[in-house]
């Protein structure tokens, strides 16, 4: 069942395209990633989704409810944590759930029995009367997401879930993520652009510039790079580069002060440099493909180029100014 339905959605500002006419959809339980560097349409999309942001063309609908024509029904139908905090912190956390709960129309017969229930899924029974500004960043996430259900909604929207957290905060706020998945069968869409995150999804859709440019699970989407990694040091660059070339006819790249070269199976195709190499290698390894490589064929750079261009920053600009 698709819950959420995007046909050719595009977005302006003041004549720069942040998403340009995008189409997708979303099944019901699952978690559906939208990975990107900075400025590249993911934010906005969501704020569309939202009913945020006005589309400057395409349909889209939340649900079965469309975003543009039945935005009161699309709201009731989903949770938003967004990448900045978004919590009163001067109440707490209990104050919080109840306030959100009210705008969205919770029956009071019903909020006790939900609050208890987001609570103790997110582990913060035993603080739901403190004030939230005694809250750590991960507590005030993990309120955020709790906050997002109380109205248990058909698609919890996370926008950049983790940005500014450590780590640790990081891999624990996913435990609780794919708790949702499994325990409340939420379909989960999500923004980000950390590799390891993204892996957790079931797909992925690739967004540069505002145009999605691959989408398919995680998996799929490596096989499609292409195969093993072998990365080399040595003190011979040039001439191992050059006897690579010509003895097994391999493309050589580097990166980082290191030749790498792409084989289909690197675990048997290691011993042959050594055993049939003249040219010196200091260090070999090998590595699988990753998302960030998927990224790089895709796009020509590297996903954890985090500063945004001057583009993307004008987008970033035009974005907030959308919202006031």
């Amino acid at each position: 069942m698709k819950v959420i339905e995007v046909k050719k959605l595009k977005k302006k500002f003041d004549g720069i395209t942040a998403v340009d006419g995008i189409s997708f959809f979303v099944e019901k339980g699952e978690i559906f990633g939208f990975l990107g560097p900075n400025g590249a349409g993911k934010s906005t999309t969501i704020s569309m989704l939202a009913t945020l942001l006005e589309p400057t063309s395409g349909t889209a609908s939340i649900n079965n409810f469309n975003i543009t024509k039945d935005k009161n029904n699309v709201r009731k139908s989903i949770g938003l944590v967004f990448q900045d905090p978004s919590l009163d912190d001067r109440l707490t956390a209990e104050e919080n759930l109840r306030f959100h709960a009210r705008l969205y129309g919770v029956p009071k017969k019903d909020y006790k029995e939900r609050a208890d229930e987001v609570l103790e899924l997110v582990e913060l029974t035993d603080r739901r009367n403190d004030i939230v500004k005694t809250f750590s960043g991960g507590m005030k996430r993990r309120l955020e997401i709790a906050r997002g259900l109380i109205h248990y909604p058909a698609v919890l929207f996370l926008d950049e879930p983790t940005i500014g957290l450590d780590p640790q905060t990081r891999a624990h706020l996913w435990e609780y993520i794919l708790k949702l998945k499994k325990e409340k069968e939420m379909t989960i869409f999500m923004t980000t652009h950390y590799m390891n995150e993204a892996e957790y999804c079931d797909r992925i859709a690739i967004i540069d510039r505002g145009q999605i440019v691959a989408l398919d699970s995680p998996e799929n989407l490596k096989k499609k790079v292409g195969g093993d990694i072998i990365i080399m040091q040595s003190d011979e660059k040039e001439k191992l580069r050059a006897e690579i070339k010509k003895r097994y006819n391999l493309a050589v790249t580097e990166e980082d002060g290191a030749l790498q070269i792409e084989v289909a199976d690197a675990e048997t195709f290691m011993p042959r440099l050594f055993n049939e190499l003249d040219s010196k290698i200091k260090s070999i390894e090998m590595r699988r493909p990753t998302l960030d490589d998927v990224f790089l064929k895709l796009t020509g750079k590297r996903i954890r180029q985090q500063h945004a261009t001057e583009q993307d920053a004008m987008r970033s600009q035009m974005r907030i100014r959308g919202r006031r």
